[in-house]
């Protein structure tokens, strides 16, 4: 009997060895890591012209975020900016049952106010490459942004091999303030941000200064020898693989992304695996995120340009650089050829088929629902209202509300002195709009009304592009949907035809993404499940296109979203909620 009891104990006693170790191993595997981030303005000069810039920590591009899935980030964000508010928004982290941590100032959150501190808590719930930025006003154009990696749990595995880590931002820079852009985009008469003076790669640039030689202009403005805007150099080993992940943050422009000499192949997108192809010429877009893979094979003898170079917009701006460099030899020296500035920037067909080409990795397909309960088209155009350029989408310009929509409708507000109550138009006129002329009538109406959902359905995105306000003229933009990934079920040129189009869908093997663009005079379909509750935005990525309206606003589920923390509150309808 004693020996029966004896053996009974140290089961138990292994039992629970088993399950503190079980504990631990979850423990370890999923972290909690902590960041503490003060947003002010600084001088700086990442392109040799000295302007204010805003920065976290001093810095801009902003502190890489490194996880590992399944890992909860915390970051505590002090607004030291005095007089303007800010948001960060957490590009491509779905934010499952933290709605409220999305940072979109006007639909998940209120700003945060001067000098007040307000903490982000999420779950990085997939591994991948991200972003974050600014998500207020124009901001993310003053250099707040930064990375997100999130590596793969312990003990799985890539469909790729690598043997080194490298993450890539690419973004254009502007010299004039985001409070003049803003201005002049809500003014009689338009005034139009023109394009960037200069593109970086992480963060660094290189104006021509001469181009600013002027007797008014004050002395160390502009200073082609400061160290802030010496290229970046990209230090490679001969005989190594590595793998960039590259980011475009962009306020305007489409990009080419080029390594001198080296084929890259394409393995992610957005945070899901592509099968892979190669390229030469990577097309970005703002929002998105690529991994590629390269082996430093070539003369090592010698460094290699790293380009970037305007596509899709008559460029303006010189082309951005950086070096590649193959360890040990010549760390800052430049290149002896001439940098590369292709490709053509009005050629859409090769933009159009690489789009096409990203596919789900064939060991990692999420196969698409073969139906949809709704189909919304977007039709994408530019208008004016009262005299004011807007962008639309069938012909309602976006506006957001004093109240963000997930505390009006979580906190069960009085919702008609929120936002309008009539949902935005789910189609346009199909037969007889011109989508390669200027309208005949260009003027458009305003909302903040939002598509509210049904909670699990399958809902289709088309997005048509058109014509703009200036003849033979139809832009690129990029499309970004938060708190989703959806599937990219085509592209294509010309007008959408419901009965031709639908069937050219790829529902075998389409990649998911967060991130898609619709080409000039084109379309590009998309499906996703509204399934994670909360209220998220979907809109064009471009700064001063959303700025002028470009975006929609979706609601699903929201009665199961939990309790809202009090932070979030304390403007419009909310400003006599507690705000700690």
């Amino acid at each position: 009997m004693v020996e029966i009891l004896a053996y009974r104990s140290w089961v138990k006693l292994l039992v629970l060895c088993h399950f503190i170790s079980l504990v631990a191993i979850s423990t370890v595997e999923a972290r909690i890591r902590h960041y503490r981030w003060e947003v002010k303005y600084e001088y700086k000069s990442p392109d040799c012209f000295k302007k204010l810039a805003i920065t976290i920590n001093g810095e801009t591009p902003g502190p890489k975020i490194l996880a590992q899935q399944g890992d909860t980030i915390v970051v505590e964000l002090k607004n030291s900016l005095i007089t303007e508010n800010v948001a960060i928004h957490w590009h491509g982290i779905r934010q499952i049952g933290t709605p409220w941590s999305d940072g979109t100032e006007g639909v998940t959150q209120c700003p945060i106010f001067p000098g007040d501190t307000f903490i982000y808590k999420f779950v990085v719930d997939r591994a991948g490459s991200y972003l974050y930025h600014a998500h207020y006003g124009i901001q993310r154009e003053a250099g707040l942004y930064g990375s997100i990696t999130v590596s793969v749990p312990n003990g799985e595995s890539e469909p790729f091999a690598y043997d080194y880590d490298r993450s890539i931002i690419l973004n254009d820079w502007f010299h004039k303030s985001t409070y003049e852009q803003a201005a002049g985009l809500s003014s009689i008469p338009f005034v139009w941000v023109g394009e960037p003076q200069s593109l970086l790669i992480n963060g660094r640039g290189r104006f021509n200064c001469s181009l600013l030689a002027t007797p008014s202009l004050e002395a160390g403005v502009c200073n082609a020898t400061n160290p802030e805007c010496s290229p970046y150099v990209l230090t490679v080993i001969p005989g190594k693989t590595y793998r960039l992940r590259i980011g475009s943050l962009t306020s305007l422009s489409a990009l080419s992304f080029q390594i001198e000499g080296h084929n890259m192949t394409v393995v992610e997108a957005d945070g899901h695996y592509v099968e892979p192809f190669q390229t030469k010429n990577l097309y970005i877009y703002s929002g998105e995120t690529y991994s590629v893979l390269i082996t430093a094979n070539q003369d090592p003898s010698r460094n290699y340009w790293v380009t970037t170079n305007v596509v899709s917009r008559k460029p303006a701006t010189p082309t951005g650089l950086a070096i590649l460099n193959y360890y040990p030899k010549y760390f800052k020296k430049s290149p002896p050829t001439l940098p590369t500035t292709d490709p053509l920037w009005n050629d859409t067909a090769p933009r159009l088929a690489q789009s096409l080409a990203v596919k789900a990795h064939k060991s990692f397909i999420h196969s698409p629902p073969l139906t949809s309960d709704k189909v919304i088209v977007l039709l994408n155009t530019q208008n004016k209202i009262d005299g004011y350029y807007r962008w639309s989408l069938n012909n309602v310009s976006f506006s957001l509300p004093h109240t963000p929509y997930l505390i009006a409708l979580k906190e069960n507000l009085n919702l008609n002195h929120v936002f309008d109550q009539t949902p935005p138009p789910e189609n346009y006129d199909f037969k007889n709009y011109d989508i390669y002329a200027v309208a005949e009538n260009v003027n458009a109406t305003s909302s903040n009304g939002i598509y509210r959902l049904k909670f699990n359905t399958t809902v289709d995105i088309i997005l048509q592009n058109a014509n703009t306000m200036t003849v033979n003229n139809s832009e690129t933009h990029p499309w970004h949907l938060h708190g989703h990934d959806f599937w990219v079920l085509g592209y294509g040129t010309g007008k959408f035809d419901m009965m031709k189009d639908v069937g050219k869908y790829n529902l075998v093997n389409p990649i998911m993404k967060n991130t898609v663009p619709v080409h000039p005079y084109g379309w590009t379909a998309l499906r996703f499940r509204a399934d994670n509750p909360g209220v998220w935005a979907f809109h064009c990525h471009l700064e001063s296109h959303f700025y002028m309206g470009m975006g929609v606003v979706f609601e699903a589920g929201v009665e199961k979203v939990g309790k809202l923390p009090s932070s979030v509150m304390g403007c419009g309808e909310t400003k006599g909620f507690h705000r700690p």
